[in-house]
């Protein structure tokens, strides 16, 4: 038999109560990203006088999302490393080998949240990123773009937030000169609430 709950049967501080309750629980929610309108870009200064960019075109991962209490963000992204972009076939041969990303060797890099700072808007997110082989605990800004409905049926969030990152740090430390040991790196992430 289904249990359901009335509200006219409860007194009226319980009922208020369960209301809040059942409000809250709706608006908590797995959302799982959508790869194809979720982007993590990244660049870095080339020579020192201007910027070479790039982007992975492979991503996936959940998001629990809860608007109405933000400590219980929690994040969880995969990022397929060979799918590495930067528009030129042999630099992006040269990234994924040893020199660099190494994708062969470690063919994923990961971030799973370890803890949220803010509200519903936006706020500092920490975890731990995997990265050709090390895992180093980081916190960056992240803000909430917007959500909604969307035209099919769903219901969708996004979220933006920038990093910048030492090569060195994560063991990728081929001589790009000085100008290139930091990377930014931008992520711009949409989600789609699970049914």
């Amino acid at each position: 038999m289904p249990f359901k709950l009335s509200f006219k049967a409860l007194p009226a501080g319980l009922a208020a109560l369960a209301l809040s309750l059942s409000v809250s629980m709706a608006n908590a929610a797995e959302y799982n990203i959508d790869p194809t309108h979720s982007f993590i870009n990244f660049k870095t200064k080339h020579l020192g006088y201007s910027w070479l960019s790039g982007t992975f075109n492979k991503i996936s991962g959940t998001i629990d999302y809860d608007p109405e209490n933000s400590a219980d963000q929690k994040v969880n992204i995969e990022i397929d490393t060979a799918s590495l972009d930067t528009n030129h076939a042999e630099r992006d041969k040269h990234l994924r080998g040893p020199d660099f990303f190494d994708v062969e060797e470690f063919p994923t890099a990961t971030f799973v949240s370890t803890g949220y700072s803010g509200d519903n808007n936006g706020g500092t997110l920490s975890g731990d990123l995997t990265l050709h082989g090390v895992t180093k605990n980081i916190s960056f800004d992240v803000t909430k773009i917007g959500e909604g409905k969307d035209p099919w049926g769903g219901y969708r969030a996004g979220f933006e937030g920038s990093y910048t990152l030492k090569r060195k740090d994560f063991g990728m430390d081929f001589n790009l000169g000085p100008a290139a040991e930091e990377v930014q790196v931008d992520l711009f992430i949409e989600a789609i609430q699970k049914k």
